[in-house]
């Protein structure tokens, strides 16, 4: 029974978060749009793994100095970020490739 609850509430969980994705929901105060400008840097698509995507853009840069770091610490491991194709080593490196600090890691 235990187990049950655990899968319910993991299911509700995505369901939740997959609203909040899919809606433009501001999350870690990053919108939709400034989520989406930091995509080619930290999605685990193929298509984003040319040369041209090593440096993060100005926009991503700017969106990253203004999100709560710290939240996205708490979708870490959760596996919510692979689901969108994310992967969550490259967005907590973003920080450190826009200059934004010298060194981040989560709490």
């Amino acid at each position: 029974m235990e187990a049950h609850k655990k899968v319910l509430i993991v299911i509700m969980l995505l369901a939740i978060a997959n609203i909040m994705f899919a809606n433009g929901v501001t999350i870690c105060n990053m919108t939709r749009d400034e989520r989406k400008a930091c995509e080619p840097y930290v999605s685990n698509d193929k298509n984003y793994t040319h040369v041209n995507y090593k440096v993060p853009s100005h926009a991503c840069c700017s969106a990253t100095a203004n999100a709560d770091l710290q939240c996205f610490c708490g979708y870490r491991d959760s596996g919510l970020l692979s689901l969108y194709g994310i992967n969550p080593k490259q967005a907590l490196e973003l920080p450190i490739k826009c200059k934004i600090v010298d060194s981040f890691h989560c709490k």
